[in-house]
């Protein structure tokens, strides 16, 4: 039983099925057999409400890369069903808070792989979620890039009560998270 507010490291190699059970936790596959509760909600049948109260990292975040920064997260907003005036707000943010501010109207096609994964996680967590999944969050990254993002994971997990579900292979970086 993960708790709620804490940061909890799911370890595993690569090929594990560490993605594929997250898949399932956030009510995107079915699982063959079993049952699995997430924020107190069945997998298997309530991944409709699972999925509004949580937010995802994939290993590989799909942007539209021909969309700015702030275009990427206004129609993440607007899925998420956030109220546009809020959302404006919310998203300046969230830009600001990861470093993006400058480069924000900027087409992410550009930006490099810290920058795309900065505006990644402002995108899983811009409806605030209360579990947020977080997979390989700092694969590929160079040193500097993967520091600003352990700091930043350790940021959104002091937040009133968030629960970070991290996937890794790196022992170092869950005893560190």
């Amino acid at each position: 039983v993960v708790q709620r507010g804490e940061v909890f490291a799911f370890l595993g190699p690569n090929g594990a099925g560490k993605t594929t059970t997250v898949r399932m936790l956030g009510g995107l596959l079915q699982p063959s057999s079993g049952k699995a509760g997430v924020l107190g909600y069945d997998v298997s049948t309530d991944s409709g409400e699972i999925r509004r109260r949580i937010g995802v990292l994939t290993e590989t975040p799909a942007l539209y890369q021909g969309l700015t920064a702030r275009q990427n997260l206004a129609f993440f907003a607007h899925l998420h069903g956030l109220d546009p005036s809020k959302a404006q707000s919310r998203i300046q943010h969230l830009l600001e808070r990861f470093g993006l501010a400058k480069a924000a109207d900027r087409r992410t096609g550009g930006y490099s792989r810290g920058m795309r994964q900065r505006l990644a996680i402002a995108r899983a967590i811009l409806h605030e979620p209360e579990l947020l999944f977080l997979d390989e969050p700092t694969s590929g990254l160079d040193p500097e890039a993967a520091l600003d993002v352990h700091e930043m994971i350790q940021a959104l997990s002091g937040q009133a009560g968030r629960t970070i579900f991290l996937c890794t292979h790196n022992l170092d970086e869950a005893q560190r998270l």
